[in-house]
């Protein structure tokens, strides 16, 4: 008798913690939703919303039902737009969202009433770290962004001005449906809340930055920052658009903190160098063990740059 293949082991771990994972983030939500949400007369934006407005009108209990039925078109177009994996995530955030809402309804019977800065503040954070941990591992509760990804895709208008103009007419129908723009309000401010603490989830809270530095004298610099900071870097080769001359550019990644004494190196080393710092969200490579930190900017800069005098970390 044929035995099936086994999955490897990592893949059967990987899995494990990926749905782990989510199923603490649905608690998350659920319990932010049944606790601070509902008995303080706050909604959520998108698909939630709506079927918490329902659930306002034929009562709570039928709020869990609901979000899965108003889902199912989403998951429809889920499977038809964007992958099979992603349905099966989403499908799954769904039923454990869904049953933390009624365990947390029918057994913890937890509510919290207070001060509204407090449900604000700590009610749509709770909401927030619940939906980034989902996003994290691949699923989704909200129908309204794979609507989104969707007319991205087909009329140029990006997925956050989607959900946005969706969730402008959730809050108003909230408003009517209330018969008082007090909790919509709020509810429109703890959305905001819940957002920015999802995106400090999502992406992390490092404040690491990239650093592309110009100057007549990088040679100095390169060593500086290599030696005195302890800093990695690329050197890449550009030609001034006006001058027309070949000079060297410096790529560097510093964490926040580390910034200002780059800053100040390279101003004292010249006075008139250019420097231009973003924001990156994320830093990866595949040696996550080890203490250096090289973006995958930099892997790609350093395959592309064959020249002998590079300097790498």
């Amino acid at each position: 008798m044929l035995k099936s293949p086994e999955l490897p082991k990592k893949s059967v771990i990987f899995s494990i913690l990926l749905y782990f994972w989510m199923g603490l983030g649905a608690f998350l939500a659920a319990f932010a939703i049944e606790v601070f949400f509902i008995p303080n007369n706050l909604i959520d934006g998108g698909v939630v919303g709506v079927a918490m407005i329902f659930g306002k009108i034929f009562g709570k209990s039928v709020i869990p039902w609901l979000l899965i039925i108003f889902n199912l078109p989403f998951l429809y177009l889920a499977f038809r737009s964007i992958g099979k994996t992603f349905l099966l995530h989403m499908f799954v955030a769904l039923l454990m969202f869904s049953g933390f809402m009624i365990f947390i309804a029918n057994v913890l019977h937890l509510e919290f009433k207070g001060d509204p800065l407090e449900v604000v503040v700590i009610g749509g954070a709770i909401l927030g770290i619940g939906l980034g941990l989902i996003i994290r591992s691949g699923g989704c509760l909200d129908g309204t962004e794979i609507l989104g990804i969707i007319l991205n895709r087909r009329t140029g208008f990006t997925v956050g001005q989607v959900v946005l103009f969706v969730n402008v007419f959730v809050f108003g129908a909230a408003g009517f449906v209330f018969q008082d723009w007090h909790p919509p309000l709020l509810s429109f401010i703890t959305y905001m809340v819940a957002i920015k603490v999802m995106d400090a989830v999502i992406v992390g809270l490092e404040e690491t930055k990239a650093c592309l530095i110009i100057s007549q004298h990088s040679k100095k610099i390169a060593e500086r920052v290599i030696h005195e900071l302890g800093l990695g870097l690329t050197i890449m080769y550009g030609r001034g658009g006006y001058s027309g001359e070949d000079q060297e550019i410096l790529y560097v990644i510093v964490e926040r903190l580390q910034l200002h004494d780059l800053k100040e190196l390279i101003f004292t080393e010249d006075p008139k160098a250019f420097i231009a710092i973003e924001n990156l969200h994320e830093v990866a490579n595949g040696m996550q063990g080890t203490t250096g930190k090289r973006s995958r900017v930099e892997q790609i800069v350093k395959r592309i740059l064959t020249k002998p005098n590079n300097l790498h970390a």
